[in-house]
C-alpha cells in the first residue's frame, strides 16, 4: 500500500478543529484514495450522522470520540466504492428500505429531517448503506464458487449430536461485531457500544454499528446448534438467560456481543435432520463469507494509493 502522509495536517484537522469550525473547511480534501476523496464535510456528515442515529447529544466531547472511527469507516466505504465501480450490481431497494425502517423505527422521513435540520446530507449516508449491500452481493458472487462445505464434516457433526447426547441444544442468537483498531481503543469501544445498547436496544445498535453481514437483519443469526459453536461461546451461552446480553467477547481484532433471544432442547428422536443439516451449512457458510470480506478489503488497502493531504 502506497501511503503519502502529511501527519501534521491530518492530526490538526481530526483532533483540534472544534465543531463550530467545521463549516469553514467543509470543502477541504482530507484524503485522496485513487479517484475518490474524503472531504471535511463528509467527515462532519459521518460524525454528526452517527450521533443522530444513536440519539447522542451533539457536543464537542461526543464529536471527538467519533473522529477516528468516522475516518476509518469512510476509508473503507471509498475502497468498496472504488472496487464496486468495476462491476454492475443493481440496488436492492427492498433490503435498503428494510434497513432504513429498522434504524428509523419506521420513520424514514423523520430521519431525513434530522439530517437536514442539522445541515447534513442524508444522501451521503444513504450511499454508504447502498454500497454496503452491494458489497455483500459482490463478496457472495466472487467467492460463492470457492466455498465448499464438506458434507462429511456436517454428517459427522450430526452423528455426534445423536450419539453423544440424548438432547439437542439450540440457541437463537443476535450478534454485534465491532472492529477494534488497537488495545488502546478496546475499553472505549466497549463502553460506547454498551451505551448504544442501553439507549437504543441491541437490534438497532447491531443495524447501525455491526460489521457482520447479520447487521442487515438487525444482528439476527437465527437458531444455532450448540455443537456447532466454539467451546468459548458455548460456555458463555450456558450461563445466560433468555434476553441476556453477553459481556464483550474478544476475537482477534474484533469484539463480539451476543444476545440470547431464545433456547430450546429437542429430543433426538424429534430432530429434523434436514433442518439441522441446513442450519449447520448456513452457519459455516456465513462465517466463511465474513472472512473473505475482511481479507479482500485488507488486500485493497495494500494495493491502492492513499494520500493524506
Amino acid at each position: 500500500m502506497k501511503i503519502i502522509l502529511n501527519t501534521i495536517s491530518i492530526y490538526l484537522l481530526l483532533f483540534f478543529i472544534p465543531y463550530q469550525s467545521f463549516a469553514k473547511l467543509e470543502n477541504k480534501i482530507i484524503i485522496k484514495i485513487e479517484n475518490e476523496v474524503i472531504t471535511n464535510f463528509e467527515i462532519k456528515n459521518k460524525i454528526l450522522g452517527t450521533l443522530i442515529l444513536t440519539n447522542q447529544e451533539i457536543t464537542q466531547k461526543n464529536i471527538d470520540k467519533q473522529k477516528k472511527q468516522a475516518l476509518n469507516s469512510l476509508t473503507q466505504f471509498k475502497l468498496k466504492k472504488i472496487e464496486l465501480s468495476k462491476y454492475n450490481f443493481p440496488e436492492d431497494h427492498e433490503q435498503v428500505n428494510k434497513y432504513l425502517n429498522a434504524i428509523s423505527s419506521n420513520d424514514i422521513e423523520g430521519l431525513k429531517k434530522k439530517f437536514t435540520d442539522n445541515g447534513l446530507n442524508f444522501n451521503l449516508f444513504l450511499e454508504e448503506v447502498k454500497t454496503q449491500f452491494k458489497w455483500q452481493k459482490f463478496i457472495y458472487k466472487k467467492y460463492s464458487n470457492e466455498i465448499s462445505i464438506d458434507e462429511n464434516i456436517i454428517k459427522n457433526e450430526i452423528e455426534n449430536i445423536i450419539k453423544n447426547q440424548s438432547d439437542l441444544e439450540e440457541y437463537r442468537l443476535s450478534e454485534i461485531e465491532i472492529i477494534v483498531e488497537s488495545e488502546k481503543n478496546y475499553k472505549e469501544t466497549v463502553r460506547n457500544i454498551l451505551e448504544q445498547i442501553n439507549k437504543n436496544g441491541f437490534e438497532i445498535t447491531a443495524s447501525r454499528f455491526s460489521i457482520a453481514s447479520s447487521a442487515s437483519n438487525s444482528g439476527d443469526l437465527g437458531w444455532l446448534n450448540a455443537k456447532s459453536l466454539s467451546k468459548k461461546i458455548y460456555n458463555i451461552l450456558k450461563k445466560m438467560e433468555i434476553g441476556d446480553i453477553s459481556d464483550p467477547i474478544k476475537i482477534q481484532n474484533t469484539i463480539l456481543f451476543l444476545k440470547l433471544n431464545d433456547k430450546k432442547i429437542s429430543k433426538v428422536k424429534n430432530i429434523n435432520i434436514e433442518e439441522l443439516k441446513n442450519n449447520l451449512i448456513n452457519q459455516k457458510t456465513a462465517e466463511l463469507f465474513r472472512l473473505y470480506s475482511r481479507s479482500y478489503l485488507s488486500k485493497l488497502k495494500n494495493t491502492v494509493l492513499i494520500e493524506y493531504q
